[in-house]
């Protein structure tokens, strides 16, 4: 099962659109996650629409509308591991601790705000991936996001993907 993992869209204020690598690949994805701040509603509907299965919550800066469509927090079993979604963990200092308190039952965990990439495990064993963000790299070299294959309780294949600036 191929998954596409992304985060902090901020459309359109950080860009216009998706990046065409980005919505490439959603057609070879049988699971794609948005870790939250989608900010416009139109990017959902158009995940909802090309994706064969959306996980995804709402974020910080997103309003009344994108709230009352997406949960805080996303749940799903995929090839044998738990994933859940969400969008904020607090600093970096101590995520991997705070994040096994608060999602005992998960295995992987996919979250955003920061947009800065992010693969630690937690010493229970849970997976925290941010994907960073597809249009808006602040501090960061690159825009990014990943891609994995999960299959049989085991996730292979991660990819992070380094985007070309925008012009």
């Amino acid at each position: 099962m191929r998954l596409l993992l992304m985060s902090d869209t901020h459309l359109p204020k950080r860009a216009k659109e998706l990046p065409a690598r980005l919505l490439a690949e959603l057609p070879r994805a049988d699971v794609v996650f948005h870790a939250g701040d989608w900010v416009d509603a139109a990017t959902l509907d158009l995940l909802e629409s090309r994706s064969r299965r959306l996980v995804g919550v709402h974020g910080n800066n997103d309003g009344p509308e994108l709230r009352a469509r997406l949960p805080e927090v996303a749940c799903a079993e995929l090839g044998g591991l738990r994933f859940g979604t969400v969008h904020e963990t607090g600093p970096a200092q101590g995520r991997e601790a705070r994040c096994a308190a608060r999602f005992p039952g998960l295995d992987v965990l996919v979250f955003g705000h920061s947009h800065i990439p992010w693969d630690t495990t937690a010493a229970t064993g849970l997976r925290l991936l941010n994907p960073g963000s597809p249009t808006d790299r602040r501090r960061q070299p690159y825009c990014t996001y990943m891609t994995m294959t999960v299959s049989d309780g085991t996730l292979t294949d991660l990819v992070l993907h380094r985007l070309p600036p925008r012009n």
